[in-house]
């Protein structure tokens, strides 16, 4: 099973990044997943030529291609002016609007104080909800004070054993290889 984790944190190192790695290893804790974790900040000039010439570069594609191909998916993301960052935003905006159908996500973001903490349920979650994603119904912030916090362990542990479940409840997504089937023989397909 193949899970990516989506982190939007801007400096290096980031506490966005942090958390995303402490979702990845309780997740990895509870079952055998492999794990790929995508800074978007190092795509950030990527997803802006995409959004302006409407290609993505090689890298962007490979990337893309890794979250509709994967499992589950985890997405941090830091809290600016009450709502997920820009960068964040900008890259479920050139991800192919059928490519977390159904797929669990975990939504966490990281904020500077505990008042950010309403933006996964007025910004994530319908956004997520919007991609027809099967959102996890614990979501994980992280203020700066909680790190090293059990309340913030113990949300961890949830979300983690949530997205562990759906897992194993459902099968792996196939890996599809590029196939393409002249459209006569899709339409003779069709026929009776």
């Amino acid at each position: 099973m193949r899970l990516v984790v989506v982190t939007a944190g801007l400096s290096q190192p980031s506490s966005t990044r942090l958390l995303a790695d402490r979702l990845a290893q309780a997740v990895q804790d509870r079952v055998e997943v492999d794990v790929r974790v995508v800074e978007l900040r190092e795509l950030a000039v990527d997803i802006a030529n995409h959004m302006v010439v409407g290609f993505p570069s090689a890298r962007l594609r490979e990337v893309l291609e890794a979250v509709e191909g994967a499992d589950a998916l985890i997405a941090v993301t830091p809290i600016f002016t009450a709502s997920y960052s820009g960068l964040f935003k900008s890259f479920f905006d050139v991800l192919d609007n059928q490519a977390l159908n159904g797929k669990p996500v975990v939504i966490a973001a990281t904020g500077g104080t505990a008042r950010h903490s309403l933006a996964l349920e007025h910004a994530l979650r319908p956004m997520f909800v919007y991609l027809r994603a099967l959102v996890l119904p614990t979501s994980v912030f992280a203020a700066s004070e909680d790190f090293g916090h059990e309340g913030l362990a113990q949300r961890i542990a949830r979300a983690a054993e949530e997205l562990a479940d759906q897992l194993t409840a459902r099968p792996a997504v196939p890996k599809v290889e590029d196939e393409v089937i002249p459209f006569a023989e899709q339409l003779a397909a069709l026929r009776p």
